[in-house]
């Protein structure tokens, strides 16, 4: 019998912390008892440059170590990649996207001319400039993303930061990062309201 591995591809620009978020949310799902893995893949490191990040989060041992290409989840932590990186492609037929943007989930869905899924958006360039004071998404999706799938505990990814982050940050950006998680769970926007 094979365990569910919960698939999640990351769609980022170099600089904004993709690769940050997959990995710090693999780690969490670790420090829970789950099984995980994350990985990069990116061209040409420069900032701005298009990147793909992947996440596997499973209750058992997960034996696949290739790229996603049918996620159960796609996170795209810039919506200008909308339409240039095929960011839907692949994704199944139940699965869920993510997207920071200003738009509603309907204007990305008609974007994307995409049928079935569930799409969410939450501006969180916005929220990551109020709360720390620089445009970086990432920790501002993780927040979103456990708002909507529970995946791992908001306390946990809370606790995870401040380990990660907290020799690196000064206090009052830590206090920020802590608030743009909690701002997530109030803004991601569903299609239903």
């Amino acid at each position: 019998m094979s365990e569910h591995v919960l698939e999640i591809r990351w769609h980022g620009r170099g600089g904004q912390g993709a690769k940050t978020a997959c990995a710090m949310l693999a780690s969490v799902a670790i420090g829970t008892g789950k099984y995980a893995q994350a990985a990069p893949e990116y061209g040409a490191e420069r900032e701005g440059a298009p990147i793909k990040a992947y996440t596997r989060i499973s209750d058992g041992v997960i034996r696949v170590h290739d790229a996603i290409y049918y996620p159960d989840i796609v996170m795209v932590l810039d919506d200008t990649l909308l339409v240039t990186e095929g960011v839907a492609q692949g994704l199944s037929e139940d699965g869920t996207l993510l997207v920071n943007t200003q738009m509603s989930p309907a204007e990305v869905r008609r974007t994307l001319e995409l049928e079935g899924r569930t799409i969410y958006t939450i501006d969180a360039t916005t929220i990551a400039i109020e709360e720390i004071g620089r445009p970086i998404p990432n920790t501002v999706m993780i927040g979103a993303l456990v708002a909507v799938t529970g995946v791992v505990e908001v306390e946990d990814i809370k606790k995870k930061i401040e380990q990660k982050l907290g020799a690196k940050l000064s206090a009052k950006m830590l206090e920020g990062n802590m608030r743009a998680v909690e701002r997530a769970f109030e803004e991601v926007r569903s299609e239903n309201g």
